[in-house]
């Protein structure tokens, strides 16, 4: 099951890292940042400090709560790709709002303290992750 999830956490750490073409320049009509600032400023970390806190269960409560930050991160960045005029088609928002769902029932997990039902429900969020990648990375 490990190795599985690592080649899944590689593979999404493999499309963050790739670069993405015209949906990552857009940027806000009024905000500032660009769609790629938020994908390596906010997507990015949390979701890499995801996927090392749950390599192995979180030992204790500031663990968790470390891992609760990074899912509320996701979920926030899943709004925020959706506002200010950023989204550049219909693929785009059916992704941010995938990400949006998955990440906020990561936070449920996470806060429930349920390991096993968060690695599997991370495995939602890098698959939102990859699907809007995948659309968007031609």
């Amino acid at each position: 099951m490990w190795t599985i999830f690592r080649l899944c956490l590689i593979g999404c750490l493999v499309v963050c890292f790739s670069v993405v073409a015209v949906a990552q320049i857009k940027k806000g009509k009024v905000r500032a940042a660009t769609n790629r600032q938020l994908m390596g400023g906010l997507l990015q970390p949390n979701c890499d400090a995801i996927a090392k806190g749950t390599s192995v269960a979180p030992v204790n409560n500031k663990a968790w709560a470390a891992l609760a930050t990074n899912a509320a991160m996701l979920n926030e960045a899943g709004y925020l790709l959706t506002e200010d005029g950023r989204t550049p088609d219909a693929e785009w928002a059916k992704a941010a709002e995938a990400l949006s769902e998955a990440s906020a029932a990561l936070l449920t997990r996470i806060e429930s303290k349920d390991f096993n039902g968060a690695v599997a429900q991370f495995k939602a969020v890098t698959k939102s992750c990859a699907d809007c990648h995948a659309a968007h990375n031609r």
